[in-house]
């Protein structure tokens, strides 16, 4: 099975990370104690072999200055030969908790043990008997063959012990060889199984960033698509409502037409039939004179009521005296009906007929606004001119609202502001409790407008 395909889902990229630290920790660890055992074992074998050859080294110094003495007599001969007693038994001290130590030939240590000391005692037999005079029988002793041989298996006793000190200090080597290499192939071999979790991390990563991208890029494609459907959408309801409030504005005309051609010259037609009827009737019939007066009454109040029904239909001062003089109409009428004090700041401005049938209506919609729910005292109307753009506001000195809060009802703000945008321009909305509230319509000024 290929191992990348095994961990390619990073499921087993951790647990090889960690079991590959583990394993180095303990090899290293292994490692590490092995390799300071085989050294101490080194030090160890290394110290018996300086035991080893220290005391043969004494035995030889021992037997050098006992001959010295015996040949020369001099006392001083003694000094070497008592400070290399002193140093062979150090020696079989040492040596003898080494062998305790590791059991190792502790019998051939005995063996030589038993000869050194034979040998020193019959050192000590030919200076006490050179002492007391009896040169030829010390002579003896110190020629004799028996002394050579003691001496001859000493030395070999200890070329004994050497060679299995060295043995045994080959024996360290290999195993602190061994211990090395195990270390360095356990290392390389981990090195290389942290590096693979590397890499398959490094992989796993790289793979998680790729797909983070393809889902940013899926994403933005679809936030994209939304953006273009709502502003689509956007569009398409901007040209409903331009259709809606152009057919809207068209039935009024139309209505409009028909109630001041028709309607108007029936009521026409009926008062001047009614004045015929009253000339003719004059001084005859003073009851019927009385109530053909109230029909007079009754069809001038009817005129009236038409023709405000067809201002408000289609305000006619808007085609024959201009924006600014139906704005002061307009609003000089709604300070008469609600007693509210209102000021204006009116000023000519190029707009185009239905730009300024927008205005109209934004500011009647908002006057109607502040006498149903402002509770205002003061109201401000301004249109002006700047830099290519008309503004034009409503702003009261009402209870004013929390523009965050949702409104209970909203058409009517909504209607304005897409009123606004049908005609290329923006609506702002200013308010807060207490503070009164204020309509902002900006739009540009139109370049082929009819100055009134």
């Amino acid at each position: 099975m290929d191992l990348v395909k095994v961990v390619k889902h990073g499921r087993f990229v951790l647990p090889m990370a960690v079991a590959a630290a583990v394993a180095m920790v303990v090899i290293s660890e292994g490692a590490y104690w092995k390799s300071a055992q085989a050294l101490k074992n080194l030090a160890a074998i290394s110290d018996a072999r300086s035991d080893i050859l220290r005391l043969q080294q004494s035995v030889l110094a021992a037997e050098a200055g006992q001959r010295g003495y015996l040949l020369t007599a001099r006392k001083e001969y003694l000094t070497p030969y008592g400070e290399a007693l002193e140093e062979i038994e150090e020696s079989f001290n040492s040596l003898h908790r080494y062998y305790a130590a590791h059991q190792a030939r502790d019998d051939v240590l005995i063996a030589m043990r038993a000869l050194t000391e034979a040998k020193l005692s019959e050192l000590a037999v030919a200076i006490q008997l050179y002492d007391e005079g009896k040169n030829a029988a010390s002579t003896d002793i110190v020629l004799s063959e028996l002394n050579k041989q003691q001496m001859e298996a000493i030395r070999a006793l200890g070329t004994d012990l050497l060679n299995a000190q060295t043995l045994q200090a080959d024996a360290s080597r290999e195993t602190l060889d061994s211990t090395l290499q195990g270390r360095r192939i356990g290392m390389a071999l981990l090195t290389a199984i942290s590096l693979l979790a590397l890499y398959l991390f490094l992989r796993r990563t790289g793979e998680l960033k790729l797909q983070e991208q393809r889902l940013k890029d899926v994403v933005q494609a679809e936030r994209d698509r939304l953006e273009i459907e709502v502003a689509q959408r956007t569009a398409q309801l901007t040209d409903l409502t331009r259709y809606l409030q152009t057919a809207r504005e068209d039935e009024r005309n139309r209505l409009a037409r028909n109630l001041h051609d028709e309607l108007g010259a029936l009521l026409t037609s009926a008062k001047l039939d009614a004045a015929r009827i009253k000339s003719r009737l004059s001084g005859t019939a003073p009851e019927a004179l009385e109530r053909l007066a109230h029909l007079v009454q009754t069809l001038n109040q009817s005129i009236a009521l038409g023709r405000s029904i067809i201002e408000d239909l289609r305000p006619s001062t808007l085609g024959n005296l201009g924006l600014v003089a139906t704005l002061e109409i307009l609003t000089r009428e709604f300070a008469e009906q609600s007693n509210m004090v209102v000021e204006c700041a009116l000023s000519p401005v190029n707009l185009n007929a239905n730009a300024e049938l927008m205005v109209y209506r934004l500011v009647q919609e908002a006057i109607t606004n502040v006498s149903k729910y402002a509770r205002a005292h003061r109201v401000w109307v301004s249109l002006s001119a700047r830099r290519g753009q008309v503004e034009v506001s409503v702003r009261d000195d009402g209870v004013g609202f929390d523009t965050a809060a949702p409104a209970k009802s909203a058409f009517g703000l909504l209607g304005m502001r897409f009123r606004v945008e049908a005609e290329g321009g923006k609506l702002t909305l200013t308010s807060s409790p207490g503070q009164g509230t204020r309509v902002l319509a900006t739009l540009p000024e139109s370049a082929t407008a009819s100055l009134t």
